[in-house]
């Protein structure tokens, strides 16, 4: 698609440039409702479509998750050639907890490593990509040996990738954020704002503390990271055997055992049916893909034991960061789902799982500083 050679160009961060458009499409509307306002959109962002009328295209739902929802639009051109490509319009509020202009920068870095969908254009909500012709994963398919085998491989490359400005971690900053924003919620529903004054803020501040002083004391390699690596952001074209990462809106540097961790806790996908949490041969299996893409079998149990420690440090830290996001989530987002409830379920595991990863990583590090 010719989307490159285009006007209204706008620069992020002082070295990215990409079309954009200061129009809005309403998150609320019905799918049919929203027609005329994309064509509208296609025609102020592409220069080459500015002939376009509602007969050029077609618009179908991909995606309405619980942050972003995904549109796949189809527009036929004039000589008959069909382009389809992806509307994702932003969750609303969603730039309360999400950096836009650091997602921006890294979806263009991450594009041309060869990851996910090619960034087109912006517009005020949302932004248009390139369609990839691929079906989202579920939650029930990254146990799966091969399939989790590629995830990982796929991940060691992502990890590789260098996307400039500042290398230092943003985990513990973000989780900062967030706390600072969720100690500081009112719900206008009288029973919501009742169980939100029940949750104790100063548990959840120490626990924040406790963790982060023992994990600093791991020396985590600091990657950039996906930081939301669950199924609906992986998707799988079945026919090519070829797999997407998509959708870097939380990307940041951060900690390798984090984006690891992390995805494992999405195993048990929006229900935290726990039970589905990896076993610790699934996560050996997991790791020597990711450690040793090309020979898996020749890692060192030393270092299958040293990102098990490492990631079951991580994987607390990524209850604590969704716990608190869902707070915010839960005050702002008129999205149908329980985030309150999903902020206990993430906590709850958080505080079933901390005695005996705490425990693991101590006695590692014990025997790490005294062989």
């Amino acid at each position: 698609m010719g989307a490159v050679n285009v006007i209204n160009a706008v620069q992020f961060s002082g070295e990215i440039n990409v079309v954009h458009s200061s129009l809005t499409i309403d998150h609320s509307l019905q799918i049919s409702d929203m027609l005329p306002h994309i064509v509208e959109l296609f025609k102020d962002l592409f220069k080459h479509w500015s002939n376009l009328d509602e007969s050029h295209l077609s618009v179908e739902k991909v995606s309405g998750g619980i942050t972003n929802l995904l549109l796949k639009v189809s527009v036929k051109e004039e000589n008959e050639n069909i382009v389809d490509v992806t509307v994702r319009l932003y969750g609303p509020n969603t730039d309360y907890v999400i950096n836009r202009e650091r997602e921006l920068k890294a979806i263009h870095h991450l594009s041309v490593a060869g990851f996910g969908p090619k960034l087109l254009g912006v517009f005020k909500n949302g932004m248009v990509q390139s369609f990839i012709h691929a079906r989202t994963l579920i939650p029930s398919e990254l146990s799966k040996p091969e399939l989790a085998a590629k995830i990982a491989k796929q991940l060691n490359s992502f990890h590789q990738v260098n996307v400039p400005g500042s290398k230092q971690p943003q985990l513990w900053n973000d989780i900062s954020k967030f706390f600072e924003k969720a100690t500081t919620l009112n719900f206008d529903a009288v029973e919501k704002q009742k169980i939100y004054i029940q949750i104790s803020f100063v548990e959840i501040q120490e626990e924040i503390t406790k963790l982060k002083e023992l994990t600093d004391r791991l020396d985590a390699p600091v990657v950039f990271a996906h930081n939301d690596l669950l199924s609906g952001n992986l998707m799988l074209n079945d026919d090519e055997d070829k797999l997407y990462f998509i959708d870097f809106e939380y990307g940041s540097y951060s900690y390798r055992g984090f984006d690891i961790g992390n995805h494992f806790n999405e195993y048990a996908g929006y229900d935290c049916d726990y039970t589905l949490y990896p076993t610790k041969d699934e996560q050996y299996h997991f790791f020597k893909h990711y450690l040793n893409p090309e020979n898996p079998n020749e890692v060192s149990d030393e270092d299958l034991e040293a990102l098990f420690v490492e990631t079951s440090c991580f994987m607390l830290a990524s209850h604590l960061y969704w716990a608190l996001w869902a707070l915010i989530q839960a005050k702002i987002s008129p999205i149908d789902f329980d985030y309150l409830n999903y902020f206990f379920m993430r906590y709850t595991e958080y505080k079933r799982r901390k005695n005996e990863c705490l425990s693991l990583a101590k006695s590692y590090l014990s025997h790490s500083t005294n062989p």
